[in-house]
Parts: structure tokens; C-alpha cells; sequence
């Protein structure tokens, strides 16, 4: 669909270090970035008769060829520029198949340029990558440019490298090699190594229309997994990533044809939810969510996809991120979900986590080495300063009783309800519960635990972490009863019917009292102590997903309501103590709605944001809804819960 303005336009992206966006509205006004807002410059230049002109990156000293338009796919971003002699068109495809793991992982984008002459007149396109792309900080730059069989290459990356040689948050990789590639004769590639640079020209002459190029990235290691130093999960396909490259090239057509389908059916299916404001708000959700992930597979050969938690602390494999999430991957492959949920799984059973409710992270990108969040104060500051750069110690193997944690920091209710609710929705789909028969006990721990603490949770964190500690928390307690039906569903698929039976009457029972003790005429409370709070009930979707219909009617048409009569510029703020929401709270609570009218006052405004805002990140989770200013947290993969409205349907 063709846009006219967006905060950030993505143009290749496949995980957390490769990832770059034009920060405005026209491509030549300014150079590309990663999401960390860090420079990764791209420049693109286009020659017509002797004359340069600049369609992409800051066009410095060269004129720009006007740029007519944008359009924004799930997969694809098109690009058109027009003058008096020709019309270019340049396409960046990044083809992110959630029904091909190999796909999702291989890190090759097509960058695809087609003219359309209106007069006789010679054509070269140059295309260059800067050094940027291989270091997050200084050092000295390697590379060449070689043919190999059916195509030419171009690589650079830096003499000394470290893999996986830091960790942190809003940081680049400093190692791995960027590459450029094409399969056209009069398409050359090559490295300047004075400059440190790749470059490609495609020489049109008066005739040709078409060129293509791939850009990739190999980053040689990709996760440290507990113990194992895991390759991306492409490896397991090709042997090298000029293999990939030569793969990329050679089902190119098919995989074109395909991401064009999907980009049809995200777009045709959210238009019919949501009109085009939903479509939107998908289309620049769908690569944006997945390239917040690394795929990898563990020692078994078990698929595992790890988020990264950008622009917030730099967690991996944080609960309360693919909570959000989850409804893109629901809706295409439970297997990414199972991939998010196995690691927790493990951390949970070292000796070390000796708390009965479920972790919040894993690690700290891209160390999956154990929970890094909430730390015991005196412990951290004994062996570690927490800084960009450094890696924090194994946690994961340490012994019990080490006082690692630090009870107030950690998230009880909240990671119980999520890791429940996850494992259920993907038996669900599934339609069968062995998935989750080797955690059983780790999962009736953790329900017994929302039991005895759901009902009314204590002072303590949600996901929403940013808002502080709150006592009595409505939405929190919500989503404790949907983590006991959730265990009262997986129960029921494992045959344990009195099981099932009793933990869904306990869930209703919990249920009939929330409605109770947090009415507030024609809301529902953000604290149960306090009738004068509202707040976003997000987590109430999940009894229109199991069917379970444990809330009564009347709970969604109030809060639907109210929440519309919340709006303000850019959204329904997230509670009653601040105009700030967040994105993908206001879509899920979308899915709940009645009708498309109702949907749409809920997600227009959302829309409206990533248009207006003045804020030149990619699309931000948390901002405010007057202003329309980001607060934090950019290109996360909580995006994914956009999707929230067309996976309940």
C-alpha cells in the first residue's frame, strides 16, 4: 500500500543486529540507520546521460531524483523516483516466510531496481555499503570481490574480529562480514579498500530495464545458548553464506511470488477487520516483529527464537516481550512460539532460579546465559558493572542458594500467567498437548502459585514495568485466572478431566469475584482498591481465544466502550495515571470489540501515531497519546500482538 509518511521505513531487516530504516520521508533527505538510531549508511545513485542524481541516503553534493512515492508490504518496501527522462523504481525485499525457517533466518535481501524510460538515455545505477555495517567501534576494514560460479560477490568485515564479543542494548555488531552480490553480466561488484566500501554498478546502457543485487550478512557465531555457541539457524541448510547467496539467487522467482501472496493476504484480511489503518499497522509490524528475533537451534536440533529486548534493557528470551508478540507467530507456525518458550523452560529448572513462579528473561543479547533482570543489588555489583559491552556472568550455572535475585524485582503473577497462557494457546492450535507433557509439573507449580497469589496480587511488577510497582492490579489478576484456565485447558487435552474440571471451576469462580471487586459503575478498575482508576484489560483476551467465557458479556461491551471514550489523539492511554500507552495493548483489546467500528476508533488513532509522530524511530511500542512523542522501546517484537485482532478471528 502506498504511504505518505511513516516514522521509520524499514528496508532490510532480518534480526536485531542487521536491521536498517530511513528515518524520513524521502530516501535521499537523510542517511539510513540501524534501529538503534546508530549510522549504517547506504547510498544509491542513479546516472542518466553523464548526470548523477542521488535516490538513496544523504545526497550531499548530487541532486536527487524527485522521489513520486513509497509503498510499505509485510515483506517488501518499493521506492519510485521520477524526472523528465526516466521513472526508477528500486524494491528491498526482505522474504521473512514464517512457513520457512530456513527463509526466516537467511540473511539476503533483494534490492531490485526496474526503468521506465521516457526518453532515449543511458543508464547506471551505483549502489554502495559503508563500513558501518561491520563495526560498533573503530578498527581496520578487510574485504575483496571475486566471482564465484554463477555470480559476483563483494565482502567486508574487520581484521580483528571477536564474535559475540559484547553484549548489551542500542549496540552494533562488530563482527561477521556484510556482502554484496548479483548474477548479471553487466552488473559489477567490488570493495575499495581506501575507502571501505562495497559498491555494485549496473550498467543499463539505452536498453536494459531491469538489475538486481542481494545484500547479506554473515555474523559467523550467532547466540551463545547455555553452554553452546550457536550458528544462525540457516547453517543447518547451507554450508557457507555464499551458499545461501547462490540459493537466494536461484529461487528468487518462487520466493518473490510467494512473499507477494502474503503481503496480498495480510493486507486483504486486515482491510476487512480494520480498513486501511489496520492494514497499515500491519504492514509495517510484519518484518519489523520478526527481525527482532535470532533463530538458532539447540543441540537437539530444536528450533529456538530468541527476541531481543531493543531500546529497553537488552534481555533475551524476555517472557513478558513474547507475551506481546505472539499473535503473528500463532497465526503461522506455533513452532516459533515453542521456540520463545523452550529456553525459559530450561532456565527454570537450573538449580539457581529457585523461585515457584516462572523467570522473566534468559539472558542478555546474544548471551542466552541465564536471567539477567532483577538482579540481587549487592551480587551484581560484587561481578559486574552493568554496561554496554560487557557480558554478564553464566548465571545459569550457578548453584542454589547463591542469591542471584532479588524477590522485589522480579515479576511472580505476571511470568506464571504468560508462560501458561503461551503453552496453552500453542497446544490449542496445535490441537494436541505434547508439547507441553515434559514441563507438566513446572506448569501445575506455577498454576498453584496464581492460586495462591492471583486473585489480588500483592505489590509487584507487570510487564508494564516502566510504570513502577502497583499493588491490587485488575488487568494483572485477569490474567491470573486466565493462566489456571489455561493449565484447566492443557489438562483436558492430556485426558486429566477432573483435573481440568477443577482448576476451570476455580478459574470461574475467581472470575465471577474479579467482576465483582473491580466494577466501577461503567468500567473496570485499574486497582481493586481504587474505584476511580481505569485501565487497559488486554489480558482478557485470551477468554475470547479459549472459548472459555469465563468473564461475562457485559465486562467487554463496558470496557470497549470506556476505552473509546478514552481516546485521545493517538490512542487510549494505557491507565488512569498517565496520557502513555502502548501499541499493542490498544490492538489486543481491538480484538475484543464488537464490530469494525469499534475496531477501527480503536486502532485509527495507533495508525494516526505512526504517521504524525515527529519521533523518527521505527515503530515504537510506548509513546504518548497527546503528543505523540516516543518514551522508549523501539522496533521490539511486541509489534507482533498487532496481529492480535486477525488471529482471534
Amino acid at each position: 500500500m502506498k504511504i505518505e509518511r511513516i516514522a521509520s521505513i524499514p528496508l532490510v531487516l532480518h534480526d536485531p543486529y542487521f536491521s536498517i530504516w530511513s528515518p524520513a520521508d524521502k530516501l535521499y533527505e537523510t542517511d539510513t540507520v540501524h534501529w538503534s538510531k546508530a549510522p549504517q549508511r547506504l547510498y544509491g545513485y542513479v546516472t542518466i546521460d553523464g548526470v548523477v542524481y542521488s535516490f538513496l541516503g544523504n545526497k550531499e553534493f548530487h541532486p536527487a531524483i524527485e522521489q513520486k512515492s513509497v509503498e510499505i508490504t509485510a515483506t517488501a518496501t518499493r521506492y519510485t523516483f521520477e524526472n523528465e527522462k526516466l521513472e526508477l523504481t528500486v524494491r528491498f525485499t526482505s522474504p521473512l516466510l514464517l512457513d520457512n525457517p530456513v527463509l526466516v533466518s537467511r540473511p539476503c535481501t533483494y534490492i531490485d531496481y526496474e526503468v521506465r524510460r521516457k526518453q532515449e538515455a543511458e543508464v547506471r545505477i551505483d549502489f554502495t555499503v559503508t563500513s558501518d555495517l561491520v563495526q560498533n567501534t573503530p578498527g581496520d576494514i578487510i574485504g575483496g570481490s571475486y566471482d564465484n560460479k554463477s555470480f559476483r560477490y563483494a565482502f567486508m568485515g574487520k581484521a580483528g574480529q571477536h564474535p559475540l564479543g559484547h553484549s548489551g542494548d542500542n549496540i552494533t555488531i562488530d563482527w561477521g562480514f556484510v556482502y554484496l552480490a548479483s548474477e548479471e553480466p553487466y552488473v559489477s561488484t567490488g570493495y575499495e579498500a581506501g575507502s571501505n566500501k562495497l559498491t555494485t554498478t549496473a550498467k543499463l546502457g539505452k536498453e536494459k530495464n531491469q538489475a538486481s543485487i542481494i545484500i547479506a550478512y554473515d555474523d559467523l557465531v550467532s547466540i551463545f545458548y547455555f553452554g553452546s555457541w550457536q550458528k544462525a539457524y540457516w547453517t543447518k541448510e547451507y554450508d557457507t553464506i555464499l551458499d545461501a547467496i547462490e540459493a537466494s539467487f536461484r529461487d528468487k522467482k518462487e520466493v518473490l511470488a510467494k512473499a507477494e501472496l502474503l503481503d496480498e493476504n495480510i493486507e486483504d484480511r486486515a482491510e476487512k477487520i480494520g480498513g486501511e489503518d489496520y492494514a497499515l499497522l500491519c504492514n509495517v509490524s510484519y518484518r519489523h516483529a520478526v527481525a527482532a528475533h535470532k533463530l538458532i537451534a539447540d543441540k537437539d536440533g530444536k528450533l529456538i527464537f530468541l527476541s531481543k529486548e531493543n531500546d529497553s534493557n537488552g534481555c533475551i528470551g524476555t517472557v513478558d516481550v513474547s507475551y506481546p508478540s505472539v499473535p503473528l507467530f500463532l497465526l503461522y507456525d506455533t513452532e516459533y512460539v515453542k521456540g520463545m518458550l523452550r529456553p525459559v523452560f530450561y532456565f527454570a529448572q537450573c538449580p539457581v532460579w529457585e523461585y515457584d513462579f516462572a523467570p522473566h528473561d534468559v539472558g542478555r543479547y546474544p548471551y542466552a546465559s541465564g536471567q539477567v533482570y532483577g538482579l540481587n543489588k549487592e551480587h551484581e555489583n560484587k561481578e559486574f558493572r552493568h554496561n554496554n559491552g560487557y557480558v554478564f556472568p553464566f548465571y545459569y550455572m550457578y548453584p542454589s542458594g547463591s542469591k542471584t535475585y532479588e524477590l522485589k524485582y522480579q515479576m511472580p503473577v505476571e511470568e506464571c500467567g504468560n508462560m501458561l497462557i503461551l503453552t496453552a494457546a500453542v497446544c490449542a492450535l496445535d490441537k494436541s498437548a505434547d508439547f507441553a507433557k515434559p514441563y507438566y509439573k513446572l506448569l501445575k507449580q506455577w498454576t498453584e502459585y496464581l492460586l495462591t497469589y492471583g486473585a489480588d496480587p500483592g505489590e509487584q511488577l507487570c510487564t508494564d514495568d516502566f510504570a513502577g510497582h502497583l499493588s491490587h492490579n485488575v488487568n494483572l489478576s485477569a490474567k491470573a485466572i486466565m493462566g489456571i484456565e489455561a493449565f484447566a485447558q492443557l489438562a483436558k487435552q492430556l485426558g486429566e478431566d477432573a483435573v481440568s474440571g477443577e482448576y476451570h471451576r476455580k478459574a470461574a469462580h475467581m472470575a465471577k469475584d474479579w467482576e465483582v471487586r473491580a466494577l466501577a459503575g461503567d468500567h473496570y478498575r485499574l486497582t481493586f482498591d481504587n474505584p476511580d482508576s481505569w485501565s487497559l484489560k488486554y489480558n482478557l483476551v485470551w477468554d475470547k481465544f479459549f472459548g472459555s467465557r469465563l468473564f461475562s458479556d457485559k465486562v467487554f461491551e463496558k470496557e470497549i466502550a470506556y476505552y473509546i471514550s478514552k481516546n485521545n489523539t493517538y490512542g487510549v492511554p494505557l491507565d488512569s495515571r498517565k496520557n502513555y500507552t502502548k501499541s499493542d495493548w490498544i490492538l489486543w483489546c481491538a480484538a475484543f470489540a464488537e464490530n469494525k467500528e469499534q475496531t477501527e476508533k480503536l486502532l485509527s488513532p495507533v495508525a494516526e501515531y505512526v504517521r504524525k509522530t515527529a519521533t523518527r524511530v521505527p515503530f515504537s511500542d510506548w509513546y504518548e497519546t497527546v503528543t505523540g512523542e516516543y518514551c522508549h522501546f523501539i522496533a521490539r517484537s511486541v509489534q507482533g500482538g498487532i496481529f492480535m485482532p486477525m488471529l482471534l478471528r
